[in-house]
């Protein structure tokens, strides 16, 4: 009887930590991967949001025959703007589905110029340090450079 008790225990010690050794072996090899990619996710995520943004700015385009100026930023997606161009024929509920200007993946504010230096308007987020330029994850997201 004290046989069959044995033999219905748990795992011994030498198996936990067998185990252990084996979790630890794969968390220091898979964790950087898995870790490293957050900053690639944030990137793609951002060029993502900026693609949403040229779409509701066609649109209002489409609509009003002109971009929303640099001063009316891009705010005159979801509130009809009350300064500079009025436009005339806005979208009831604005051009964004939420009914709000979402900031970038590290939480700052798109930039917008219209009329920019690329095109009829620039669109940029200054990336994860937040400053002009920088590289990988650092780099700027640019609408006249998405790829």
């Amino acid at each position: 009887m004290k046989n069959s008790l044995r033999s219905a225990g748990g795992f011994t010690l030498i198996e936990i930590m067998v185990v252990i050794v084996i979790l630890s072996m794969l968390a220091i090899l898979v964790g950087p991967k898995i870790i490293g990619r957050t900053d690639d996710a944030k990137i793609a995520d951002a060029k993502i949001q900026i693609k949403n943004l040229e779409t509701a700015l066609k649109l209002y385009k489409l609509d009003n025959g002109v971009y929303p100026a640099t001063e009316q930023g891009l705010q005159a997606l979801v509130e009809k703007p009350t300064a500079g161009v009025i436009p005339k024929n806005y979208r009831d509920g604005g051009y964004l589905d939420n009914k709000r200007v979402p900031k970038d993946p590290w939480d700052n504010d798109y930039i917008y110029i219209s009329p920019g230096e690329h095109g009829d308007y620039d669109l940029s987020s200054l990336g994860a340090d937040g400053v002009r330029g920088g590289e990988q994850k650092d780099s700027d997201v640019e609408s006249w450079n998405l790829r």
